[in-house]
């Protein structure tokens, strides 16, 4: 893999995981990320104990690690002179500052970006927020849970008519994750924009308007018609049958998108032995398909019923219509596609225990981007130290003084 984002230097103030998860995708692709933690605590997650949705284990933190892999620990206390001396001789050579402290922090901390540009004017400046950057709730903090999930739609949109019941998340970091690629991709706009024209931008994300872009195509058809967004009925008259879930004899789900349910329904009839349903006129094109969905419907539902999943793997293989097997997350771990693709990256703590991460979902020169585990608190701290110029006597002091861990 090309380590495209070798030689560009990250200084990252930050903790949990919407923005640390950004600066761990450029630590995959090669940059070095330099990360600033509480002098004492360190990252917040380092102690989170659990997510909401399962324990976290003590020997592999592997919440901390998806989203602090490949970079460098500094414990530096920036309400300190000597401290903010620090990160300034760090901006200085660095090549993007990233950060998700709220407006208010920025300003009692001095890190905001004509504070930082002062050491560095070519310095990319980099904001990860919960509700975006202006407005009455800027300077209030969130989770994904919350401005992601609730506040953009999604969790309504996700939500079945047939349950009175909104869902949660469903998975610790879900917009998270998917914010910081937003972040990592704005990042690297902003590094070619500098690398082309010899300006230094201000990136700015957020897990409100990264959830709303999830929901882009929802929320303009919402404001067409004057709807809010909510999922369809499953019972819905005039509905495609080929895009729905069958349950099979041993409880588990297939997923069917067949979007051109009439092309595709001759071709299942041919795998699942069935030349009646072939021939029926009911289902004859795809408005007839429509008009008869019930019908349809009702019949997958006994045939698909009648067999495990393990058999309806070798009965769809041939099947040229779009299907998927509903899978756990286990499943999806050692899913063929999955280990093929190098989707999984193996790694270890510094104790030896193993354990595997999902690796970027980019990839280059056709092999996935290696990954490394995530620093213990303070771990570089002497050398990133060192390498300021620092000698051992002044590391010393400032350790004494609690200015550095």
């Amino acid at each position: 893999m090309t380590a495209i984002l070798q030689g560009v230097r990250i200084l990252e103030v930050a903790e949990h995981t919407f923005v640390p998860a950004a600066s761990a995708l450029l630590a995959d692709w090669g940059a070095e990320v330099i990360k600033i933690e509480h002098v004492t605590r360190g990252d917040a997650m380092r102690g989170l104990a659990s997510s909401g949705v399962g324990v976290v284990p003590t020997d592999v933190h592997v919440l901390l690690e998806h989203s602090n892999r490949g970079k460098k620990s500094l414990g530096l206390d920036l309400t300190t002179d000597e401290g903010l001396d620090i990160l300034h001789k760090l901006a200085a050579t660095s090549d993007v500052f990233l950060t998700n402290k709220l407006p208010g922090v920025r300003t009692k901390l001095h890190i905001g970006v004509d504070e930082i540009r002062a050491h560095n004017e070519k310095i990319i400046y980099v904001r990860g927020t919960g509700q975006g950057e202006r407005g009455p709730d800027a300077d209030k903090g969130s989770y994904d849970a919350l401005a992601f999930w609730a506040r953009a739609g999604i969790a309504l949109g996700s939500n079945r008519p047939e349950y009175d019941l909104v869902p949660m998340p469903p998975a610790p970091g879900f917009g998270d994750s998917i914010g910081a690629m937003t972040i990592a991709g704005g990042i690297m706009g902003a590094l070619f924009h500098r690398e082309k024209t010899g300006e230094a931008t201000v990136v700015d994300v957020s897990l409100l308007g990264t959830g709303l872009w999830a929901m882009g195509q929802a929320v303009a058809l919402s404001l067409v018609l004057d709807i809010p967004w909510g999922a369809p009925p499953a019972n819905r008259p005039r509905s495609n049958p080929l895009t729905r879930n069958y349950e099979t004899k041993d409880g588990r789900s297939l997923m069917f998108t067949c979007l051109q349910g009439g092309k595709y329904w001759p071709l299942l009839c041919d795998v699942l032995e069935r030349p009646d349903l072939k021939a029926d006129e009911r289902f004859a094109d795809q408005a007839s398909l429509l008009d008869n969905s019930a019908d349809a419907i009702a019949i997958l539902d006994e045939i698909f019923a009648g067999a495990t999943l393990a058999e309806w793997r070798d009965t769809l293989e041939p099947f040229e219509g779009q299907w998927a097997v509903v899978q756990h997350t286990l499943e999806a771990a050692v899913d063929p596609q999955t280990v093929a693709n190098g989707y999984l990256q193996d790694c270890e703590t510094t104790t030896g225990i193993p354990f595997q991460m999902v690796a970027a979902p980019v990839q280059y020169d056709e092999q996935p981007a290696p990954t490394h585990r995530a620093p213990e608190f303070n771990e570089h701290g002497d050398e990133i130290l060192a390498d300021l110029g620092l000698d051992w006597d002044a590391i010393v002091d400032l350790k004494v003084r609690g200015v550095v861990a």
